[in-house]
């Protein structure tokens, strides 16, 4: 009888098998590209780059050959991955999500954290989407930002969006997610950086619902600005907004009621409207109905959001704690960077990089897919315990290739745990980074 990870790792192992049954659609000249025998042809390769670690190409071609006469060269398969359009490791990772999707809800809700995240890359002139030049003393540098969708629940990424920092938009990379998404009954939570009209229009049309924090109305240019908001620090108002695009005078008449009537300034994007408008075009109008929610979280402090669910089902303080829940994406980025090794790169060609980018978003659902039953049990301990994540992740890449036999995996992760301290926080520490040499990477 198959175990929970034999069925995770088998779910990877078809994905793999049907990517590869296409492999020409992926390859970037289909004639010739992995038509010969060769020591990494097109699922070695695949299963490399999954599997790879922190150290050299030559060390981790070593490793994943057994260090036999027959392990192929940094060389080949620097070839070999060249041939392999980035497109393949998005398509696996859709794949893989497809394959072990499970419906896990919170008071009926999908829950969907949104979130983007920077990642600096090697210095690359070349690449002028990512490439910032020298200023004012500061070196130059590259940046790809990551926007992705998180199932809180299920602690594993649903979708992502990759592009250069100069093309990046957080909010029409999520629209685009939404879009495209198969998931039903989900609920959207994400931060200030997602505040649009056009956003909470896209998430309504697919039948969803949002949960939005937005700037204060006291100090900013964005929602909450431009409604007639209670005189107090807490509230929790129902606003039915008409949007449209058209300034007549009748129309501007209806606006004078801010909490019913807005008027879409030009150049501003909502995809539901018309993007002109002539003297004689009928006037259209676009229905958005959300709460506007203010509450406090600490002496002195307080936060608004925006959502469109039920007052009665989901009151102030369950909206409270529905945005608290959010910081589960965070947590999963510092683990997606500090943990399964996004911060440091084998390459510097940005297309090598997409495909590594991917690699490691698959892994990470395959590591927390993995160790999400196995169930820890401390009795008369003073703390709840959760597996090493570390750890985890090394003994999954092990398990993946096939070195660590199931039984042994969960033995291993039961192993290495480590205790939950609730309500520990540290300020955020940022610092310049430099690409680490390919040649000094720790083994």
């Amino acid at each position: 009888m198959f175990s929970h990870v034999d069925i995770v790792k088998e779910k990877l192992s078809e994905a793999i098998s049907q990517l590869c049954e296409v492999s020409w659609m992926f390859a970037k000249d289909p004639k010739r590209n992995f038509t010969r025998k060769r020591k990494l042809p097109f699922e070695k390769v695949i299963s490399f780059l999954l599997a790879m670690e922190g150290g050299t190409l030559t060390s981790e071609l070593l490793k994943h050959f057994g260090c036999s006469g027959n392990t192929a060269s940094s060389s080949a398969l620097v070839q070999q991955r060249n041939k392999i359009d980035p497109a393949a490791f998005s398509s696996l990772f859709d794949l893989f999500v497809q394959k072990t999707d499970q419906d896990v809800r919170y008071k009926g809700y999908r829950l969907i954290a949104a979130d983007g995240s920077d990642i600096q890359i090697p210095t690359n002139p070349n690449d002028p989407d990512s490439y910032f030049p020298a200023k004012e003393g500061q070196a130059a540098f590259n940046l790809l930002h990551l926007d992705a969708m998180y199932d809180l629940l299920r602690h594993t990424y649903t979708d992502a969006v990759l592009l250069g920092q100069r093309k990046a938009n957080e909010r029409s990379s999520l629209c685009r997610m939404v879009d495209r998404s198969h998931l039903e009954n989900v609920l959207v939570i994400a931060d200030r950086g997602y505040e649009g009209f056009n956003l909470m229009a896209h998430i309504q049309e697919k039948g969803w619902r949002f949960l939005i924090r937005i700037q204060d109305a006291a100090n900013s240019r964005g929602i909450a600005n431009g409604l007639d908001l209670p005189n107090a620090k807490e509230f929790d108002l129902s606003v039915g907004l008409s949007l449209t695009t058209k300034q007549t005078n009748a129309v501007k008449m209806l606006a004078k009621n801010r909490n019913l009537y807005k008027i879409l300034t030009n150049g501003r994007d909502f995809d539901y409207l018309p993007s002109t408008n002539r003297k004689h075009d009928q006037t259209v109008f676009y229905k958005l109905p959300f709460r506007i929610v203010r509450f406090r979280i600490a002496d002195g402090v307080y936060e608004t959001l925006v959502t469109n669910l039920d007052r009665r089902s989901f009151p102030a303080s369950e909206l409270k704690h529905l945005y608290h829940m959010r910081w589960g994406i965070e947590t999963s980025f510092r683990e997606l960077k500090h943990t399964v090794g996004l911060l440091h790169f084998h390459a510097k060609k940005v297309e090598y990089i997409y495909q590594e980018v991917f690699a490691r978003l698959i892994m990470y659902n395959f590591t927390e897919l993995v160790t999400s039953h196995v169930i820890i049990q401390k009795n008369h301990a003073k703390y709840a315990y959760k597996a090493n994540f570390a750890v985890a992740v090394h003994v999954c890449r092990q398990f993946f290739l096939g070195n660590v036999s199931p039984p042994n995996v969960e033995a291993l992760i039961l192993r290495h745990v480590s205790p939950i301290r609730p309500g520990r926080s540290s300020p955020r520490r940022t610092t310049a980074k430099k690409a680490v040499s390919f040649i000094y990477r720790v083994a």
